[in-house]
C-alpha cells in the first residue's frame, strides 16, 4: 500500500492509499480521481518527502516530532474544510435546528447550510431521522 497526498485545481488536499504507484497511475489516467471536497476531477499527487527513521529518531522524543507533524496536518486539514464550507454554504447561527428542518421536509428549498445547535437540538433532529455532522471549528492562522 502507498498514500498519496493528493491536490485539485482548487488547491485542496486530502489523502488517498493505494495498493501500488502504478494503480493511482491508471486511476489518474481513466480520469477516476475526485476531489473529495468538491468534486473536480482534476486531481493530482502533491509534492511529497518520505518519512525515513533513523535509529537515533527512534527515541521518545521522535515520537512526540512524529506526532506533532500529524497534529499540524489533521489542524491544516480541518482549516481548509472550514473555509470550504464557509465559501460554499449558507451560516444560519442559532437557527440552523430550525433551518435544517426546512430543507428536510422541503425538499425544494434544498441548500447547504452550517450553523449550531444546542444538545437538545441535536437529539430531537436525530429523533427526527435528521444526521448531522460536527466538525471542530479549527481557528484561521493569519
Amino acid at each position: 500500500m502507498i498514500k498519496y497526498i493528493l491536490k485539485c485545481e482548487n488547491k485542496h488536499e486530502f489523502e488517498s492509499w493505494f495498493s501500488n504507484s502504478s494503480e493511482y497511475e491508471k486511476l489518474r489516467k481513466k480520469n477516476l480521481l475526485e476531489c473529495i471536497f468538491c468534486k473536480t476531477l482534476k486531481v493530482r499527487k502533491s509534492i511529497m518527502s518520505p518519512n525515513v527513521i533513523n535509529k537515533k529518531m527512534k527515541d521518545k522524543s521522535s515520537n512526540s516530532v512524529i506526532e506533532k507533524n500529524k497534529f499540524i496536518k489533521v489542524k491544516k486539514d480541518l482549516v481548509n474544510l472550514r473555509g470550504y464550507i464557509e465559501k460554499n454554504f449558507d451560516f444560519v447561527g442559532k437557527n440552523f435546528s430550525k433551518e435544517v428542518k426546512s430543507i428536510y421536509y422541503d425538499k425544494k428549498n434544498k441548500r447547504n447550510i452550517y450553523g449550531t445547535t444546542t444538545q437538545e437540538e441535536r437529539k430531537e433532529l436525530q429523533e427526527e431521522g435528521i444526521e448531522l455532522t460536527s466538525i471542530p471549528w479549527i481557528k484561521k492562522e493569519n
